[in-house]
Parts: C-alpha cells; structure tokens; sequence
C-alpha cells in the first residue's frame, strides 16, 4: 500500500514538474520575444513595410495628388504614342505604289473622294494637292508646295502631341524641388520646436516627405525627356520620308496628267489635218479634170 501510494506520489510530481517547466520555457520565449531592442524592433517594422507604404504613403500630398497623377498621365501618353506614332500607321509600307495606281484608274473627282479620309501623312498631303489643282488648275510646282505644306501642318500636329513629354520633363523635377524644400522646412521646425532634440518618427517622416518627392519628380522626368526624344527623331524620319515619297508621286501624277492632255490634243489635230486635206483634194480635182 505504502508503495504504491510512493508512485502515485512520484508520478504527480513528475507530472508537476513538466508543467512547470512548460511554463517556464513558455514564459522564458516571451520574455525573448518582448525583449527586443528599438532598433530590432524598428527594423522589423522596415521589413513590414511595402513599396506602396515607403515610397507612396510617405511621401505626403504631394506624391498623392500631383506627382502620382503625372506619372500617370505620362505612362498613358508612352502607351498613346507608340501606337499612333508608329511607322505602320504613319507611312504603310507600298502606299505609293497604291496611290500611283489609284491614280492611273480614276480620276481627280474620285482621287479626292478616295483621300478625303486618309489617315496616312501621304494620302492627306496628296489628297490636298489634288484638290488644290481641281479648284485652282495649278502647276505640278503648286501642287508641290501645296503637298509640302499640309505634310508640314501634320508634323506640327504630331510634334505638339508629344510636346506633353517635354513639360513633364521639365516640370516634374520643379515639382520635386518643392517637395524637398517643404519636407526640409518641416524637418528644421521640428528642430526648433523641440529644442534640438525632436523625435525620430517625425523627423524621418519630414525627410522622407523631402527625399521621396525628388525620387518621383526624378522618375517621371528621365523617361519623359527620353521618350520626348525618342518621338521627335521617329517623327522627323517620317516625315522626311513621306516628303520623298509625296515627290516621287507628284511627279509621277503630272506626267500622267501631260501624257493624256497631249494624247488628247493630237487626236483632234490629226482629224483637222485629215479634214483640210480631204477638202483640198476636193476642191482641186475640178481644176485637175480642167
């Protein structure tokens, strides 16, 4: 009886024990776990913190409401213009060859008829020279300059679309600078209220207000300035192109046009001719039979 009342005593104590002891290690790990220095535990907090919270939600009014917006605008103008300011869309590729034939089939009324809609800088500016000559009865020369200067009108209209790139370009770094100065102003007012001792927390965020609008004004800046050059180098090549071609068509289109009135002239010649001289044969046979 005595022995087993020992190990029913033994086994209670060792039961009391292990729990202890979990206890112990329980309370050994959380004493661990809030034993953390302010810098582990600000470094955990860093970790935590995403692209969205640093570099968005830090950088103040500024950020959300301007250069966010900007940034914005510009990614739709990169999108926007790499479509519309493509070589396909601009100068297809055998759009003379297809013109010069149009051309060769129909005549001004439907050549111009046919251009009135084009979307392409060759059909506008040829379809204008077509007009101009139907209106006016001007010179290859004239139709020339007429081509030139509607291909003219379309490079500005495509230069004054990108010319976005260049303000944002050239605004976004100002607006940076701005942001930088107000985050630096808040940053030596905390200075001064505290008397040189402010907290970390605030004046972090009075500098990251300064350091994450330069970064934004920053980032929208250098591909807005790239981007404004990029375009306006495929613009200018275009152009030049389209000019050549509007050449090679005008010239094309008055041969053709002095072909037929000079085909049309010497029909009705050769029938006067032919008409004088049968009459003459008429009127000198009597004086032959006489």
């Amino acid at each position: 009886m005595k022995n087993k009342l020992k190990l029913i005593s033994t086994a209670n104590t060792v039961k009391i024990g292990a729990f202890v002891l979990v206890i112990v290690v329980m309370l050994i790990f959380a004493n661990l776990s809030m034993s953390k220095t302010p810098e582990q535990a600000q470094t955990a907090e860093l970790q935590n913190k995403t692209f969205f919270t640093q570099f968005v939600i830090a950088g103040g009014p500024i950020v959300w409401l301007v250069l966010l917006p900007m940034s914005l605008f510009c990614s739709y103008l990169a999108i926007d213009s790499c479509f519309s300011l493509s070589r396909k869309k601009l100068l297809p590729s055998g759009i003379t060859s297809s013109i010069s034939l149009m051309a060769s089939k129909s005549g001004s009324s439907e050549l111009i008829s046919n251009f009135a809609n084009g979307q392409d800088l060759v059909s506008k500016a040829f379809g204008s020279a077509i007009s101009q000559r139907k209106l006016t009865g001007s010179s290859p020369n004239a139709m020339q300059q007429t081509a030139s200067q509607s291909l003219n009108d379309q490079a500005i209209e495509l230069l004054r679309k990108i010319e976005w790139f260049s303000v944002l370009g050239n605004v976004a770094p100002m607006i940076g600078l701005f942001g930088t100065v107000f985050g630096m102003i808040k940053a030596f007012n905390l200075l001064g209220i505290s008397a040189g001792q402010p907290r970390p927390d605030q004046l972090a965020s009075a500098i990251s207000i300064a350091l994450i609008t330069t970064f934004w004004g920053l980032l929208i800046a250098i591909p807005s300035l790239a981007l404004y050059g990029i375009f306006r180098a495929r613009i200018e090549s275009i152009v030049t192109d389209a000019a050549r071609q509007i050449d090679t068509l005008i010239t094309h289109f008055a041969n053709r046009e002095s072909s037929v009135y000079t085909a049309k002239t010497q029909v009705p010649l050769e029938q006067k001719k032919h008409k004088i001289q049968t009459k003459l044969d008429t009127d000198i046979q009597p004086i032959r039979s006489f």
